[in-house]
This record gives C-alpha cells, structure tokens and sequence, in this order.
C-alpha cells in the first residue's frame, strides 16, 4: 500500500492500487466521512465538540493492502478508537513465512479449494502457508503457556500481539 507519510503523490497511489486489493474503494468512502466527522469535531459553533470516531474494520481489509491508509489515520490522531477482528495479525505472520499472491475476486472458491488455496479478499494463499505458520507458532504458544503458569504473570492481547512480534522479527524470512 501507499505510505502517506512520505506526502501525497497521486502516481505513486494510482501505481500502489493495482496491489492494494479492492477494499480500497470502500476505504475511499471511508476517509469521505471521517474527514466530516474530524470537521464537525474541530469546529461547532467556535468551540471544538466532543465528538468520537470509531473505525471499524475487518481483518481482510489489512490483508488486501490497507494496513498504511489505517495506521496513518491512527498516528495522525483522525479516529479515536479501533474495532477490529484479530484475523490481520495471522494474515501477517504468514506473509512473513511465506509469500501471499494477488488473485481476483471473481475466482471460483471451490475451484481455488481443489487447488489447495485460500482467498483473502482477493489474494490467494496456499495451503501450505497456514500449516508453515502452525508450525511456526506451535512451540511459541507451548513456552507461552509455561509462561502464564506463574500466578502474576497474565498475557493481555496486546502483551500476546507483542511477543509473536518479538518471535518473528528473529525469523529468516522477516525484514
């Protein structure tokens, strides 16, 4: 996806679309209204309201590209809180083991099936990919199980989130 934080050049957005992924489009009309709800919260009347924005997503939108679009949105403090399934964060571990395709939307889901691929809205990912990452997690959850056998010691999902992230910056495949 696009990096908004190096300015807005509207060829190199234009070129990143081809391998965003489709909800790109739903994203668009997305920053449409939280653009108007940033402005009804700056200004009512002189006086800056009280207005909260909530940004709901599910996790093939990361998956398809816009993983960039959200964390700007975040960092530049234009949303106030995120509601989100958990699927993006598998989605990444195995796209850091092995390597996702573009596909189309307009695939034969059973015919992708017999061919041992998955969709994720419109990139496909290989059987093989998802017993790579149980492989890869397997032992992470046994030590991290071990772990929260000590009466304080309490995993969170953000405490959880941060370890696999701390295991997987260690493998050969993670940049």
């Amino acid at each position: 996806g696009y990096d908004f934080n190096k300015g807005v050049n509207f060829s190199e957005m234009m070129k990143s679309a081809f391998s965003t992924g489709f909800q790109s489009t739903n994203m668009a009309k997305a920053i449409k209204e939280i653009n108007k709800m940033i402005s009804w919260r700056k200004m009512i009347d002189g006086r800056e309201t009280k207005c909260t924005i909530f940004l709901g997503y599910t996790s093939n939108m990361v998956s398809c590209g816009l993983r960039e679009v959200i964390r700007f949105l975040a960092q530049h403090k234009m949303i106030d809180c995120i509601v989100t399934t958990a699927g993006g964060i598998e989605e990444d571990f195995i796209k850091c083991l092995m390597p996702t395709y573009i596909g189309d939307f307009g695939l034969d889901g059973r015919e992708l099936r017999r061919q041992g691929l998955n969709r994720i809205g419109n990139l496909l990912v290989p059987n093989e990919n998802y017993c790579k990452f149980e492989d890869w997690i397997r032992p992470i959850l046994h030590k991290m199980t071990d772990e929260q056998s000590f009466p304080d010691n309490i995993w969170t999902p953000s405490t959880f989130i941060d370890r696999l992230g701390q295991e997987i910056s260690s493998h050969p495949n993670c940049e």
